[in-house]
C-alpha cells in the first residue's frame, strides 16, 4: 500500500511561485509514476503533470510548472512559478504502477490534497 502525504500549498498573489512535496511511504519505489492533479470547486479533477523518466504537463501549466522527483528520499515536487487566478484549486498527488497516465481513474493511488489559493 502506497501512502502519500502533500505539503506546501497556500495563499499566493497572482505571479507568485509555490512548491508543492508529495512524500511517499516506503514502497512507492522509482517504478511508480507520479502525478500530479487539480480539483477547483464545481470542476472535475484534471492532470496537471507527471513524471517517470521523462515529465508531462497539462498544456495550461506548460512552461510555468515543473515536476520533479526525488528517489532516495520518494519525494515528488511541482515547482508552480507565475500563477494565475485559475491556479486556485485543490492539488493531488497521486502514484500508480508503470507509466504515466492523464486520467485520474488511472491511479490508485492519492493524498489527502493541499489547498492551492491565487489571488488576483
Amino acid at each position: 500500500q502506497v501512502q502519500l502525504v502533500e505539503s506546501g500549498g497556500g495563499l499566493v498573489q497572482a505571479g507568485g511561485s509555490l512548491r508543492l512535496s508529495c512524500a511517499a511511504s516506503e514502497r512507492a519505489y522509482s517504478n511508480y509514476a507520479r502525478g500530479w492533479f487539480r480539483q477547483a470547486p464545481g470542476k472535475e479533477r484534471e492532470f496537471v503533470a507527471a513524471i517517470t523518466g521523462n515529465t508531462y504537463y497539462a498544456n495550461s501549466v506548460k512552461g510555468r510548472f515543473t515536476i520533479s522527483r526525488d528517489n532516495a528520499k520518494n519525494t515528488v515536487y511541482l515547482q508552480m512559478n507565475s500563477l494565475k487566478p485559475e491556479d486556485t484549486a485543490v492539488y493531488y498527488c497521486a502514484a500508480r504502477y508503470g507509466g504515466a497516465h492523464y486520467s485520474p481513474q488511472e491511479y490508485p493511488y492519492w493524498g489527502q490534497g493541499t489547498q492551492v489559493t491565487v489571488s488576483a
